[in-house]
């Protein structure tokens, strides 16, 4: 077997983890990742049919059955993770009940996955069954993201409008738009749902008064949507109640035509 700390997926993690950390985006034990493996790729690391132990994944992950991720642990820090990958990560298979996960790695002090494991899985369900190349899902604490969604409207059409009459950039990275969910308690089946379902359409979640959820293809996907939005929400609070110029909705559309997008339909006013 091949030396599991060299594996590109564990040092994704660790980088990816380690730049959230540094960008003040997951203070404390805020903040979760998970990442959906090769299971050959995997099989070149691990044993797959040693199995060390099993977690209830509390929910129905049927969709998931076989399925196996790399996942932050809870309580764990991100600051902590380049420095001691196994016990703060852990690598998980989705059991053939779909209610259990088989670790195959990691957690090493007796730990388990991310209280926000339900909502990860539900919306990486989501999004695979709109796009098949989609492998992860990040949740963040972004400040100036969390500091925008207290003063503008619960209304996504409002908020995506906002940030894209921030940033010429924003339009191009993310034509989707960006989902808002209203407050909820944080760690429960009912915000992973609700989550999911808006990741039917969006790639992008924001959670009000508490951050945002981003997802891709692989991590560099998933972390730049994510800086993006941040980049953009800093900008408009930086400006706030001083703005004079806005980006037109007329060059929004034209940028978006530019890099050959499609803006979220019922924005713009063009």
């Amino acid at each position: 077997m091949k030396n599991i700390m060299e594996a590109p997926f564990i040092r994704e993690m660790r980088k990816t983890t380690a730049n959230m950390y540094r960008m003040g985006w997951d203070e404390r034990n805020g903040g979760n990742i998970s990442y959906l493996l090769d299971e050959s790729e995997v099989g070149e690391y691990l044993d797959l049919n040693n199995v060390l132990r099993t977690i209830p994944t509390g929910f129905d992950a049927s969709a998931l059955i076989g399925k196996i991720f790399v996942v932050t642990g809870t309580g764990k820090y991100f600051k902590n993770i380049d420095e001691d990958p196994e016990t703060n990560l852990g690598i998980v298979r989705i059991g053939k009940d779909g209610t259990t996960a088989e670790l195959l790695w990691g957690y090493k002090d007796g730990g388990k996955f991310t209280s926000e494991f339900p909502a990860h899985m539900m919306s990486h369900i989501a999004r695979l069954s709109v796009d098949p190349a989609h492998r992860v899902v990040m949740h963040s604490h972004p400040t100036y993201t969390i500091a925008m969604n207290t003063v503008c409207a619960v209304d996504e059409n409002e908020f995506t409008h906002k940030l894209w009459q921030s940033n010429t950039e924003a339009v191009v990275v993310f034509p989707d738009g960006v989902g808002v969910l209203p407050c909820m308690v944080c760690g429960t089946n009912e915000i992973g749902i609700a989550t999911a379902e808006k990741m039917k359409e969006y790639r992008l979640v924001v959670w009000t008064n508490h951050g945002i959820y981003g997802t891709g293809k692989d991590m560099d996907e998933a972390f730049g949507l994510i800086e993006t939005v941040e980049k953009t929400a800093q900008i408009y609070m930086l400006a706030l109640g001083q703005t004079v110029n806005v980006i037109p909705d007329k060059i929004i559309q034209e940028l978006a035509d530019l890099w050959h997008q499609t803006p979220k339909a019922g924005i713009l006013k063009v």
